[in-house]
């Protein structure tokens, strides 16, 4: 089983930034991948980066591509989400997640590929 958790969240003003990292413990996994999700307050859960275990390739929503980095430190067993230009329109909960999937190039913005997740963490952007 793998444990996550996520840190880094809090208020900022638009046009700043932020760093979430989100923590792995226990099993690992040698294939699959890690993704951020993110749920705004009456809206459903999105998508909104991922990234390769072992290629490290990254993939990002059309929402907040150009603004944010996905990045991971393979001996922390942490992934990184690196938020910057933020806009009111990003305030949500945001959560880590882990897949194990050997088909996770193909299906990582899918939430059904993910196996485990944070606990997620608030960031508020302000106007």
């Amino acid at each position: 089983q793998v444990q996550l958790v996520e840190s880094g969240g809090g208020l900022v003003q638009a046009g700043g930034s932020l760093r979430l990292s989100c923590a792995a413990s226990g099993r690992t996994f040698s294939s699959g991948g890690m993704g951020w999700f993110r749920q705004a307050p009456g809206k459903e859960r999105e998508f909104a980066a991922g990234i390769s275990w072992y290629f490290g390739t990254t993939w990002y929503a059309d929402s907040v591509k150009g603004r944010f980095i996905i990045s991971r430190d393979n001996a922390k067993n942490t992934v990184y989400l690196q938020m910057n230009s933020l806009t009111p329109e990003d305030t949500a909960v945001y959560y880590c997640a882990a897949s194990n999937s050997v088909s996770y190039r193909s299906r990582y913005f899918l939430s059904s590929v993910y196996s485990n997740w944070g606990q997620g963490t608030q960031v508020t952007v302000s106007s």
